[in-house]
Protein backbone atom coordinates (compact mmCIF):
# COMPACT_ATOMS: atom_id res chain seq x y z
CA UNK A 1 0.00 0.00 0.00
CA UNK A 2 1.43 3.37 -0.98
CA UNK A 3 0.79 6.25 1.40
CA UNK A 4 0.52 9.71 -0.05
CA UNK A 5 -0.62 13.12 1.08
CA UNK A 6 -1.31 14.45 -2.35
CA UNK A 7 -4.67 14.61 -4.09
CA UNK A 8 -8.11 15.43 -2.75
CA UNK A 9 -9.29 14.45 0.67
CA UNK A 10 -10.92 11.01 0.76
CA UNK A 11 -14.68 10.89 1.14
CA UNK A 12 -15.00 7.27 2.28
CA UNK A 13 -15.40 6.82 6.01
CA UNK A 14 -14.70 3.81 8.21
CA UNK A 15 -15.73 5.16 11.63
CA UNK A 16 -16.88 1.79 12.99
CA UNK A 17 -13.64 0.13 11.89
CA UNK A 18 -11.65 2.96 13.49
CA UNK A 19 -13.49 2.51 16.79
CA UNK A 20 -12.98 -1.27 16.66
CA UNK A 21 -9.25 -0.72 16.16
CA UNK A 22 -9.17 1.59 19.18
CA UNK A 23 -11.16 -0.63 21.57
CA UNK A 24 -8.35 -3.10 22.45
CA UNK A 25 -6.20 -0.20 23.64
CA UNK A 26 -9.00 0.83 26.01
CA UNK A 27 -9.85 -2.66 27.21
CA UNK A 28 -6.34 -3.09 28.59
CA UNK A 29 -7.58 -0.68 31.31
CA UNK A 30 -10.99 -2.34 31.65
CA UNK A 31 -11.29 -1.99 35.44
CA UNK A 32 -10.55 1.71 35.29
CA UNK A 33 -13.07 2.09 32.45
CA UNK A 34 -15.79 0.30 34.45
CA UNK A 35 -15.02 2.28 37.60
CA UNK A 36 -15.10 5.59 35.68
CA UNK A 37 -18.45 4.61 34.10
CA UNK A 38 -19.84 3.80 37.56
CA UNK A 39 -18.79 7.23 38.83
CA UNK A 40 -20.34 8.82 35.75
CA UNK A 41 -23.72 7.13 36.33
CA UNK A 42 -23.80 8.04 40.03
CA UNK A 43 -22.78 11.64 39.27
CA UNK A 44 -25.58 11.98 36.72
CA UNK A 45 -28.18 10.47 39.09
CA UNK A 46 -27.11 13.03 41.70
CA UNK A 47 -27.37 15.84 39.14
CA UNK A 48 -30.92 14.81 38.17
CA UNK A 49 -32.07 14.80 41.83
CA UNK A 50 -30.90 18.40 42.36
CA UNK A 51 -34.01 19.95 40.66
CA UNK A 52 -36.27 17.62 42.69
CA UNK A 53 -34.85 18.96 45.97
CA UNK A 54 -35.05 22.49 44.58
CA UNK A 55 -38.78 22.03 43.86
CA UNK A 56 -39.41 20.93 47.46
CA UNK A 57 -37.47 23.92 48.80
CA UNK A 58 -39.44 26.40 46.64
CA UNK A 59 -42.81 24.82 47.49
CA UNK A 60 -42.13 24.79 51.25
CA UNK A 61 -40.86 28.36 51.23
CA UNK A 62 -43.93 29.43 49.23
CA UNK A 63 -46.30 28.31 52.01
CA UNK A 64 -48.28 30.93 54.04
CA UNK A 65 -46.28 32.65 56.75
CA UNK A 66 -48.19 30.83 59.47
CA UNK A 67 -47.05 27.47 58.10
CA UNK A 68 -43.55 28.57 57.08
CA UNK A 69 -40.71 26.37 58.33
CA UNK A 70 -37.14 25.92 57.18
CA UNK A 71 -37.03 22.90 54.79
CA UNK A 72 -33.96 21.40 56.47
CA UNK A 73 -34.07 17.96 54.85
CA UNK A 74 -34.63 19.39 51.37
CA UNK A 75 -31.73 21.82 51.82
CA UNK A 76 -29.45 19.03 53.08
CA UNK A 77 -30.49 16.79 50.20
CA UNK A 78 -29.95 19.62 47.71
CA UNK A 79 -26.46 20.31 49.07
CA UNK A 80 -25.47 16.64 49.17
CA UNK A 81 -26.74 16.02 45.61
CA UNK A 82 -24.77 18.99 44.22
CA UNK A 83 -21.67 17.93 46.17
CA UNK A 84 -21.87 14.32 44.96
CA UNK A 85 -22.43 15.42 41.37
CA UNK A 86 -19.28 17.55 41.42
CA UNK A 87 -17.04 15.19 43.43
CA UNK A 88 -18.02 12.06 41.49
CA UNK A 89 -17.45 13.94 38.23
CA UNK A 90 -13.91 14.91 39.28
CA UNK A 91 -13.24 11.37 40.55
CA UNK A 92 -14.40 10.00 37.20
CA UNK A 93 -11.98 12.35 35.39
CA UNK A 94 -9.08 11.33 37.64
CA UNK A 95 -9.72 7.60 37.15
CA UNK A 96 -10.18 7.86 33.39
CA UNK A 97 -7.10 10.05 32.84
CA UNK A 98 -4.86 6.95 32.99
CA UNK A 99 -7.04 5.25 30.36
CA UNK A 100 -6.83 8.17 27.92
CA UNK A 101 -3.12 8.85 28.32
CA UNK A 102 -2.28 5.13 28.33
CA UNK A 103 -4.24 4.53 25.12
CA UNK A 104 -2.65 7.54 23.41
CA UNK A 105 0.81 6.38 24.46
CA UNK A 106 0.22 2.81 23.26
CA UNK A 107 -1.15 3.89 19.88
CA UNK A 108 1.62 6.43 19.31
CA UNK A 109 4.27 3.87 20.26
CA UNK A 110 2.80 1.22 17.95
CA UNK A 111 2.62 3.65 15.02
CA UNK A 112 6.22 4.75 15.66
CA UNK A 113 7.44 1.15 15.85
CA UNK A 114 5.49 0.20 12.72
CA UNK A 115 7.04 3.04 10.72
CA UNK A 116 10.49 1.64 11.46
CA UNK A 117 9.35 -1.78 10.24
CA UNK A 118 8.36 -0.40 6.85
CA UNK A 119 10.78 -0.70 3.96
CA UNK A 120 13.15 1.94 2.72
CA UNK A 121 10.87 2.26 -0.32
CA UNK A 122 8.09 3.71 1.87
CA UNK A 123 10.43 6.13 3.61
CA UNK A 124 11.83 7.37 0.31
CA UNK A 125 8.29 8.13 -0.90
CA UNK A 126 6.85 9.60 2.32
CA UNK A 127 6.28 13.27 3.15
CA UNK A 128 7.72 13.59 6.65
CA UNK A 129 5.99 16.86 7.60
CA UNK A 130 2.53 15.68 6.57
CA UNK A 131 2.98 12.28 8.19
CA UNK A 132 4.11 13.80 11.51
CA UNK A 133 1.08 16.13 11.42
CA UNK A 134 -1.22 13.12 10.84
CA UNK A 135 0.23 11.34 13.87
CA UNK A 136 -0.06 14.48 16.01
CA UNK A 137 -3.70 15.08 15.05
CA UNK A 138 -4.53 11.39 15.43
CA UNK A 139 -3.18 11.11 18.99
CA UNK A 140 -4.96 14.33 20.01
CA UNK A 141 -8.12 12.96 18.38
CA UNK A 142 -8.00 9.85 20.58
CA UNK A 143 -7.94 11.99 23.73
CA UNK A 144 -10.81 14.12 22.49
CA UNK A 145 -12.89 11.14 21.35
CA UNK A 146 -12.55 9.30 24.66
CA UNK A 147 -13.05 12.38 26.83
CA UNK A 148 -16.20 13.62 25.18
CA UNK A 149 -17.76 10.25 24.37
CA UNK A 150 -17.53 9.03 27.96
CA UNK A 151 -17.95 12.38 29.71
CA UNK A 152 -20.47 14.17 27.48
CA UNK A 153 -22.44 11.97 25.08
CA UNK A 154 -23.11 9.05 27.45
CA UNK A 155 -24.03 11.26 30.46
CA UNK A 156 -26.26 13.43 28.28
CA UNK A 157 -28.12 10.43 26.85
CA UNK A 158 -28.49 9.01 30.36
CA UNK A 159 -29.83 12.35 31.62
CA UNK A 160 -32.29 12.62 28.72
CA UNK A 161 -33.69 9.21 29.61
CA UNK A 162 -34.06 9.99 33.32
CA UNK A 163 -35.58 13.46 32.75
CA UNK A 164 -38.06 12.09 30.21
CA UNK A 165 -39.14 9.40 32.69
CA UNK A 166 -39.62 11.98 35.48
CA UNK A 167 -41.63 14.31 33.23
CA UNK A 168 -43.90 11.46 32.11
CA UNK A 169 -44.40 10.31 35.70
CA UNK A 170 -45.10 13.68 37.31
CA UNK A 171 -46.62 15.89 34.58
CA UNK A 172 -48.55 15.95 31.33
CA UNK A 173 -47.23 13.77 28.56
CA UNK A 174 -46.93 16.95 26.48
CA UNK A 175 -43.82 18.02 28.42
CA UNK A 176 -42.01 14.77 27.59
CA UNK A 177 -43.14 14.86 23.94
CA UNK A 178 -41.98 18.48 23.42
CA UNK A 179 -38.67 17.77 25.16
CA UNK A 180 -37.97 14.58 23.17
CA UNK A 181 -39.10 16.10 19.86
CA UNK A 182 -36.80 19.09 20.35
CA UNK A 183 -33.89 16.78 21.17
CA UNK A 184 -34.55 14.51 18.18
CA UNK A 185 -34.84 17.49 15.81
CA UNK A 186 -31.62 18.92 17.23
CA UNK A 187 -29.74 15.64 16.83
CA UNK A 188 -31.10 15.00 13.30
CA UNK A 189 -30.22 18.53 12.16
CA UNK A 190 -26.74 18.23 13.67
CA UNK A 191 -26.10 14.83 12.05
CA UNK A 192 -27.22 15.95 8.58
CA UNK A 193 -25.33 19.24 8.53
CA UNK A 194 -22.22 17.78 10.17
CA UNK A 195 -22.00 14.99 7.59
CA UNK A 196 -22.22 17.66 4.89
CA UNK A 197 -19.49 19.71 6.60
CA UNK A 198 -17.09 16.80 7.16
CA UNK A 199 -15.71 16.96 3.62
CA UNK A 200 -14.47 20.50 4.32
CA UNK A 201 -12.64 19.42 7.46
CA UNK A 202 -11.02 16.46 5.71
CA UNK A 203 -10.00 18.72 2.84
CA UNK A 204 -8.53 21.20 5.35
CA UNK A 205 -6.50 18.41 6.98
CA UNK A 206 -5.18 17.20 3.65
CA UNK A 207 -4.21 20.69 2.51
CA UNK A 208 -2.69 21.46 5.91
CA UNK A 209 -0.53 18.32 5.72
CA UNK A 210 0.47 19.16 2.16
CA UNK A 211 1.47 22.74 3.06
CA UNK A 212 3.38 21.50 6.10
CA UNK A 213 5.22 18.89 3.99
CA UNK A 214 6.28 21.53 1.47
CA UNK A 215 7.47 23.87 4.21
CA UNK A 216 9.51 21.24 6.06
CA UNK A 217 10.97 19.90 2.81
CA UNK A 218 12.14 23.41 1.87
CA UNK A 219 13.59 24.08 5.34
CA UNK A 220 15.44 20.75 5.39
CA UNK A 221 16.95 21.66 2.03
CA UNK A 222 17.79 25.21 3.19
CA UNK A 223 21.23 25.22 1.55
CA UNK A 224 19.89 24.04 -1.81
CA UNK A 225 17.21 26.75 -1.76
CA UNK A 226 19.88 29.37 -1.08
CA UNK A 227 22.26 27.97 -3.72
CA UNK A 228 19.66 28.48 -6.44
CA UNK A 229 18.25 31.72 -5.02
CA UNK A 230 14.78 30.15 -4.88
CA UNK A 231 13.45 31.69 -1.64
CA UNK A 232 10.73 33.51 -3.58
CA UNK A 233 9.78 30.36 -5.48
CA UNK A 234 9.46 28.33 -2.27
CA UNK A 235 7.42 31.11 -0.61
CA UNK A 236 5.04 31.26 -3.57
CA UNK A 237 4.68 27.49 -3.65
CA UNK A 238 3.95 27.44 0.09
CA UNK A 239 1.49 30.33 -0.27
CA UNK A 240 -0.39 28.50 -3.06
CA UNK A 241 -1.03 25.61 -0.66
CA UNK A 242 -2.04 28.05 2.08
CA UNK A 243 -4.45 29.78 -0.32
CA UNK A 244 -6.19 26.47 -1.05
CA UNK A 245 -6.32 25.76 2.69
CA UNK A 246 -7.74 29.27 3.30
CA UNK A 247 -10.58 28.72 0.82
CA UNK A 248 -11.45 25.40 2.43
CA UNK A 249 -11.24 26.92 5.92
CA UNK A 250 -13.67 29.73 4.96
CA UNK A 251 -16.20 27.20 3.64
CA UNK A 252 -15.78 25.26 6.87
CA UNK A 253 -16.49 28.34 9.01
CA UNK A 254 -19.53 29.44 6.97
CA UNK A 255 -21.06 25.98 7.25
CA UNK A 256 -20.30 25.98 11.00
CA UNK A 257 -22.15 29.29 11.44
CA UNK A 258 -25.15 27.85 9.57
CA UNK A 259 -25.14 24.81 11.83
CA UNK A 260 -24.94 26.88 15.03
CA UNK A 261 -27.77 29.17 13.91
CA UNK A 262 -30.04 26.20 13.11
CA UNK A 263 -29.30 24.60 16.48
CA UNK A 264 -30.09 27.86 18.29
CA UNK A 265 -33.48 28.11 16.56
CA UNK A 266 -34.43 24.54 17.52
CA UNK A 267 -33.41 24.93 21.18
CA UNK A 268 -35.07 28.34 21.59
CA UNK A 269 -38.31 26.97 20.11
CA UNK A 270 -38.30 23.93 22.41
CA UNK A 271 -37.58 25.91 25.59
CA UNK A 272 -40.25 28.49 24.76
CA UNK A 273 -42.89 25.83 24.11
CA UNK A 274 -42.09 24.02 27.38
CA UNK A 275 -42.39 27.25 29.37
CA UNK A 276 -45.74 28.01 27.66
CA UNK A 277 -47.02 24.59 28.77
CA UNK A 278 -45.77 25.21 32.32
CA UNK A 279 -47.40 28.65 32.48
CA UNK A 280 -50.68 27.16 31.26
CA UNK A 281 -50.71 24.47 33.94
CA UNK A 282 -49.88 26.98 36.69
CA UNK A 283 -52.88 29.12 35.69
CA UNK A 284 -54.99 25.96 35.81
CA UNK A 285 -53.59 25.16 39.28
CA UNK A 286 -52.24 21.88 37.95
CA UNK A 287 -48.64 22.85 38.78
CA UNK A 288 -47.05 24.71 41.69
CA UNK A 289 -44.34 27.32 41.51
CA UNK A 290 -41.93 24.58 42.57
CA UNK A 291 -43.04 22.48 39.59
CA UNK A 292 -42.31 25.38 37.24
CA UNK A 293 -38.85 25.74 38.80
CA UNK A 294 -38.35 21.97 38.45
CA UNK A 295 -39.31 21.91 34.77
CA UNK A 296 -37.30 25.05 33.98
CA UNK A 297 -34.25 23.67 35.78
CA UNK A 298 -34.55 20.33 34.03
CA UNK A 299 -34.83 21.98 30.62
CA UNK A 300 -31.91 24.33 31.27
CA UNK A 301 -29.86 21.50 32.74
CA UNK A 302 -30.66 19.28 29.76
CA UNK A 303 -30.23 21.78 26.93
CA UNK A 304 -26.94 23.18 28.26
CA UNK A 305 -24.97 19.96 27.55
CA UNK A 306 -27.18 19.31 24.53
CA UNK A 307 -26.04 22.60 23.02
CA UNK A 308 -22.46 21.49 23.70
CA UNK A 309 -23.31 18.07 22.27
CA UNK A 310 -23.50 19.58 18.81
CA UNK A 311 -19.93 20.82 19.09
CA UNK A 312 -18.84 17.52 20.60
CA UNK A 313 -20.43 15.49 17.81
CA UNK A 314 -18.72 17.63 15.17
CA UNK A 315 -15.37 17.28 16.90
CA UNK A 316 -15.84 13.54 17.39
CA UNK A 317 -16.45 13.16 13.64
CA UNK A 318 -13.32 15.20 12.99
CA UNK A 319 -11.37 13.18 15.56
CA UNK A 320 -12.50 9.94 13.94
CA UNK A 321 -11.28 11.26 10.58
CA UNK A 322 -7.92 12.19 12.17
CA UNK A 323 -7.61 8.84 13.97
CA UNK A 324 -8.58 6.96 10.80
CA UNK A 325 -5.80 8.70 8.88
CA UNK A 326 -3.27 7.79 11.57
CA UNK A 327 -4.46 4.17 11.71
CA UNK A 328 -3.94 3.94 7.94
CA UNK A 329 -0.24 4.11 8.71
CA UNK A 330 -0.63 0.88 10.72
CA UNK A 331 -2.31 -0.75 7.72
CA UNK A 332 0.57 -0.06 5.34
CA UNK A 333 2.00 -3.37 4.22
CA UNK A 334 5.34 -4.34 5.74
CA UNK A 335 7.26 -5.13 2.56
CA UNK A 336 10.28 -6.66 4.33
CA UNK A 337 9.10 -8.83 7.23
CA UNK A 338 10.56 -11.62 9.33
CA UNK A 339 9.35 -15.11 8.60
CA UNK A 340 7.39 -16.73 11.47
CA UNK A 341 10.29 -19.13 12.08
CA UNK A 342 13.09 -16.58 11.47
CA UNK A 343 16.34 -17.64 13.16
CA UNK A 344 18.76 -15.29 14.93
CA UNK A 345 22.23 -14.82 13.46
CA UNK A 346 24.95 -15.27 16.07
CA UNK A 347 28.52 -15.46 14.80
CA UNK A 348 31.65 -13.34 14.98
CA UNK A 349 32.82 -14.73 11.62
CA UNK A 350 30.57 -14.27 8.61
CA UNK A 351 30.97 -15.40 5.03
CA UNK A 352 28.76 -13.46 2.58
CA UNK A 353 27.57 -14.82 -0.76
CA UNK A 354 25.48 -13.24 -3.56
CA UNK A 355 24.06 -15.90 -5.89
CA UNK A 356 22.50 -14.82 -9.23
CA UNK A 357 20.88 -11.80 -7.53
CA UNK A 358 18.44 -9.76 -9.58
CA UNK A 359 16.76 -6.63 -8.27
CA UNK A 360 14.96 -3.50 -9.38
CA UNK A 361 13.35 -0.69 -7.39
CA UNK A 362 10.33 -1.01 -9.67
CA UNK A 363 9.19 -3.54 -12.24
CA UNK A 364 10.16 -1.38 -15.21
CA UNK A 365 13.74 -0.72 -14.20
CA UNK A 366 16.17 -3.49 -13.32
CA UNK A 367 19.25 -2.51 -11.31
CA UNK A 368 21.12 -5.77 -10.64
CA UNK A 369 21.30 -8.58 -13.18
CA UNK A 370 22.48 -12.03 -12.09
CA UNK A 371 25.12 -10.67 -9.71
CA UNK A 372 27.26 -13.33 -8.06
CA UNK A 373 30.29 -13.06 -5.77
CA UNK A 374 31.54 -14.33 -2.43
CA UNK A 375 33.31 -12.66 0.50
CA UNK A 376 34.94 -15.31 2.69
CA UNK A 377 34.94 -14.66 6.43
CA UNK A 378 37.60 -12.11 7.33
CA UNK A 379 38.20 -11.06 3.69
CA UNK A 380 37.62 -7.77 1.92
CA UNK A 381 35.81 -7.35 -1.38
CA UNK A 382 35.85 -3.98 -3.11
CA UNK A 383 33.19 -3.07 -5.69
CA UNK A 384 34.05 -0.39 -8.23
CA UNK A 385 32.34 1.01 -11.28
CA UNK A 386 30.65 4.03 -12.76
CA UNK A 387 27.83 5.85 -10.98
CA UNK A 388 24.51 4.03 -11.43
CA UNK A 389 26.15 0.63 -11.85
CA UNK A 390 24.30 -0.69 -8.78
CA UNK A 391 27.11 -0.64 -6.21
CA UNK A 392 25.21 0.98 -3.32
CA UNK A 393 22.23 -1.27 -4.02
CA UNK A 394 24.39 -4.22 -2.91
CA UNK A 395 24.72 -2.68 0.56
CA UNK A 396 20.98 -2.01 0.80
CA UNK A 397 20.16 -5.60 -0.12
CA UNK A 398 22.72 -7.05 2.31
CA UNK A 399 21.26 -4.85 5.06
CA UNK A 400 17.86 -6.12 3.90
CA UNK A 401 16.28 -2.76 3.30
CA UNK A 402 14.79 -4.58 0.31
CA UNK A 403 14.40 -8.25 -0.61
CA UNK A 404 15.89 -9.53 -3.85
CA UNK A 405 13.57 -10.19 -6.79
CA UNK A 406 15.47 -13.33 -7.78
CA UNK A 407 18.50 -15.19 -6.52
CA UNK A 408 19.80 -15.41 -2.98
CA UNK A 409 21.99 -13.59 -0.47
CA UNK A 410 23.39 -15.76 2.30
CA UNK A 411 25.56 -15.37 5.40
CA UNK A 412 27.34 -18.54 6.55
CA UNK A 413 25.13 -20.46 4.12
CA UNK A 414 21.85 -19.12 5.56
CA UNK A 415 19.52 -17.12 3.33
CA UNK A 416 19.20 -13.70 5.00
CA UNK A 417 15.41 -13.84 4.41
CA UNK A 418 15.36 -16.72 6.93
CA UNK A 419 17.17 -14.66 9.58
CA UNK A 420 15.62 -12.15 11.96
CA UNK A 421 16.22 -8.59 10.78
CA UNK A 422 17.35 -7.41 14.21
CA UNK A 423 20.11 -10.01 14.47
CA UNK A 424 21.14 -9.53 10.83
CA UNK A 425 21.56 -5.78 11.18
CA UNK A 426 23.30 -6.15 14.54
CA UNK A 427 26.05 -8.00 12.64
CA UNK A 428 26.53 -5.28 10.02
CA UNK A 429 28.11 -1.87 10.40
CA UNK A 430 27.89 0.67 7.58
CA UNK A 431 29.54 4.00 6.85
CA UNK A 432 27.25 5.49 4.19
CA UNK A 433 28.28 7.90 1.48
CA UNK A 434 25.67 10.45 2.60
CA UNK A 435 26.13 10.80 6.36
CA UNK A 436 23.13 12.19 8.24
CA UNK A 437 23.50 12.99 11.94
CA UNK A 438 20.93 13.55 14.67
CA UNK A 439 20.35 17.12 15.85
CA UNK A 440 22.19 16.42 19.09
CA UNK A 441 25.74 16.43 20.45
CA UNK A 442 28.79 14.87 18.83
CA UNK A 443 28.98 12.48 21.77
CA UNK A 444 25.39 11.35 21.23
CA UNK A 445 25.99 10.73 17.53
CA UNK A 446 29.09 8.61 18.13
CA UNK A 447 27.54 6.76 21.07
CA UNK A 448 24.55 5.91 18.83
CA UNK A 449 26.65 3.05 17.47
CA UNK A 450 26.40 1.38 20.88
CA UNK A 451 24.12 3.31 23.29
CA UNK A 452 25.36 1.34 26.30
CA UNK A 453 29.05 2.11 25.69
CA UNK A 454 31.14 3.93 28.29
CA UNK A 455 32.48 7.43 27.69
CA UNK A 456 36.02 6.07 27.34
CA UNK A 457 34.89 3.61 24.65
CA UNK A 458 33.21 6.45 22.76
CA UNK A 459 36.42 8.50 22.91
CA UNK A 460 38.52 5.52 21.77
CA UNK A 461 36.25 5.15 18.73
CA UNK A 462 36.67 8.87 18.03
CA UNK A 463 40.46 8.51 18.24
CA UNK A 464 40.35 5.61 15.78
CA UNK A 465 38.33 7.78 13.39
CA UNK A 466 40.88 10.65 13.83
CA UNK A 467 38.24 13.08 15.11
CA UNK A 468 39.05 13.16 18.84
CA UNK A 469 41.57 16.01 18.61
CA UNK A 470 39.16 18.10 16.52
CA UNK A 471 36.35 17.53 19.01
CA UNK A 472 38.53 18.47 21.97
CA UNK A 473 39.48 21.72 20.22
CA UNK A 474 35.84 22.84 20.21
CA UNK A 475 34.60 25.06 23.09
CA UNK A 476 31.97 22.51 24.13
CA UNK A 477 33.99 19.42 23.22
CA UNK A 478 31.89 16.30 22.88
CA UNK A 479 28.79 18.28 23.94
CA UNK A 480 28.95 20.39 20.76
CA UNK A 481 25.59 20.38 18.96
CA UNK A 482 25.85 19.31 15.30
CA UNK A 483 22.60 20.96 14.10
CA UNK A 484 19.81 19.64 11.87
CA UNK A 485 21.18 16.67 9.86
CA UNK A 486 24.69 17.63 11.08
CA UNK A 487 24.78 20.89 9.08
CA UNK A 488 27.15 22.55 11.58
CA UNK A 489 29.90 20.09 10.65
CA UNK A 490 31.77 19.81 7.37
CA UNK A 491 31.33 16.80 5.12
CA UNK A 492 34.63 15.31 6.29
CA UNK A 493 33.81 15.86 9.96
CA UNK A 494 30.40 14.21 9.56
CA UNK A 495 32.02 11.27 7.78
CA UNK A 496 34.52 10.75 10.58
CA UNK A 497 31.69 10.81 13.15
CA UNK A 498 29.96 8.12 11.07
CA UNK A 499 33.17 6.07 10.99
CA UNK A 500 33.57 6.45 14.77
CA UNK A 501 30.06 5.18 15.55
CA UNK A 502 30.54 2.21 13.22
CA UNK A 503 33.83 1.41 14.98
CA UNK A 504 31.98 1.61 18.30
CA UNK A 505 29.32 -0.84 17.06
CA UNK A 506 32.09 -3.40 16.47
CA UNK A 507 30.21 -5.67 14.01
CA UNK A 508 31.65 -8.74 12.22
CA UNK A 509 30.56 -7.39 8.80
CA UNK A 510 31.57 -3.93 7.60
CA UNK A 511 30.29 -1.91 4.65
CA UNK A 512 32.16 1.21 3.55
CA UNK A 513 30.09 3.05 0.94
CA UNK A 514 32.49 5.75 -0.32
CA UNK A 515 33.45 6.09 3.35
CA UNK A 516 36.29 8.57 2.74
CA UNK A 517 34.88 10.48 -0.24
CA UNK A 518 34.50 13.73 1.73
CA UNK A 519 38.02 13.67 3.24
CA UNK A 520 41.15 15.42 2.06
CA UNK A 521 44.02 13.24 0.77
CA UNK A 522 46.10 13.45 3.95
CA UNK A 523 43.21 12.60 6.29
CA UNK A 524 41.99 9.95 3.87
CA UNK A 525 45.30 8.10 3.99
CA UNK A 526 45.33 8.17 7.79
CA UNK A 527 41.72 6.95 7.90
CA UNK A 528 42.44 4.30 5.29
CA UNK A 529 45.19 2.84 7.49
CA UNK A 530 42.80 2.85 10.43
CA UNK A 531 39.99 1.29 8.39
CA UNK A 532 42.38 -1.39 7.17
CA UNK A 533 43.24 -2.22 10.78
CA UNK A 534 39.54 -2.25 11.72
CA UNK A 535 38.65 -4.46 8.73
CA UNK A 536 41.30 -7.04 9.62
CA UNK A 537 39.61 -10.35 10.45
CA UNK A 538 36.21 -8.86 9.52
CA UNK A 539 34.14 -9.52 6.43
CA UNK A 540 34.25 -6.21 4.57
CA UNK A 541 32.44 -4.83 1.53
CA UNK A 542 33.99 -1.62 0.18
CA UNK A 543 32.10 0.43 -2.37
CA UNK A 544 34.55 2.88 -3.91
CA UNK A 545 35.07 5.30 -6.76
CA UNK A 546 38.77 6.03 -6.23
CA UNK A 547 40.64 2.85 -7.13
CA UNK A 548 43.71 3.87 -5.11
CA UNK A 549 41.71 3.18 -1.92
CA UNK A 550 41.02 -0.48 -2.75
CA UNK A 551 44.29 -1.81 -4.19
CA UNK A 552 44.90 -3.93 -1.07
CA UNK A 553 41.49 -5.63 -1.13
CA UNK A 554 41.51 -9.44 -1.36
CA UNK A 555 39.17 -9.24 -4.36
CA UNK A 556 37.87 -6.41 -6.55
CA UNK A 557 34.61 -6.68 -8.50
CA UNK A 558 33.99 -4.32 -11.40
CA UNK A 559 30.33 -3.51 -12.04
CA UNK A 560 28.78 -2.05 -15.15
CA UNK A 561 25.05 -1.63 -15.85
CA UNK A 562 24.09 -3.90 -12.95
CA UNK A 563 26.47 -6.77 -13.83
CA UNK A 564 29.82 -7.94 -12.48
CA UNK A 565 31.98 -7.85 -15.60
CA UNK A 566 35.42 -8.45 -14.02
CA UNK A 567 36.68 -9.84 -10.72
CA UNK A 568 40.14 -10.46 -9.26
CA UNK A 569 42.97 -8.85 -7.34
CA UNK A 570 44.35 -5.46 -8.30
CA UNK A 571 47.29 -7.01 -10.13
CA UNK A 572 45.13 -9.62 -11.87
CA UNK A 573 42.73 -6.98 -13.15
CA UNK A 574 45.55 -4.77 -14.40
CA UNK A 575 47.04 -7.73 -16.21
CA UNK A 576 43.66 -8.51 -17.73
CA UNK A 577 43.74 -5.14 -19.52
CA UNK A 578 39.98 -4.69 -19.39
CA UNK A 579 37.60 -2.14 -17.89
CA UNK A 580 39.44 -1.96 -14.54
CA UNK A 581 42.78 -1.34 -16.20
CA UNK A 582 41.22 1.47 -18.24
CA UNK A 583 39.70 3.06 -15.13
CA UNK A 584 43.05 2.81 -13.32
CA UNK A 585 44.87 4.48 -16.19
CA UNK A 586 42.38 7.34 -16.40
CA UNK A 587 42.48 7.98 -12.65
CA UNK A 588 46.29 7.90 -12.56
CA UNK A 589 46.42 10.41 -15.41
CA UNK A 590 43.92 12.63 -13.61
CA UNK A 591 45.94 12.58 -10.38
CA UNK A 592 49.13 13.38 -12.29
CA UNK A 593 47.49 16.40 -13.93
CA UNK A 594 46.13 17.55 -10.54
CA UNK A 595 49.68 17.59 -9.14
Amino acid sequence: MRFSHSGPAPTDRHDLQTIQTLLPYLWSFKWRVLLALGCMVLAKVAAVTVPLYLKDIVDQLSMPATLLAVPVMALVGYGCARLLSGVLGELRDAIFARVIQGAVRSVARNVFQHLFKLSLRFHLERHTGGMSRDIERGTKGIGFLLNFTVFNILPTLLEIGMVTAILLHRYSWQFAVVTLTTILLYIAFTLIVTEWRTVYRRSMNDLDSKANSKAIDALINYETVKYFNNEGYESRRYDQNLAAWEASAIKNQVSLSLLNAGQAVIIASGVTLVMVLAARDVTRHQMTVGDVVLVATFITQLYAPLNFLGFVYREIKHSLADIERMFKLLNIHQEVADQPDARPLDSRRAAVRFEDVEFGYDANRGILKRVSFEIPAGHTLAVVGASGAGKSTLARLLFRFYDVNQGRISINGQDIRELSQDSLRAHIGIVPQDTVLFNDSIYYNIAYGSPGASREEVMDAARSAHIHDFVMSLPDGYDTQVGERGLKLSGGEKQRVAIARTILKNPPILIFDEATSALDSRTEKAIQRELAAIAADRTTLIIAHRLSTVVDAHQIAVMEQGRVIEQGTHQQLLALGGRYAEMWRLQQEGEALAE
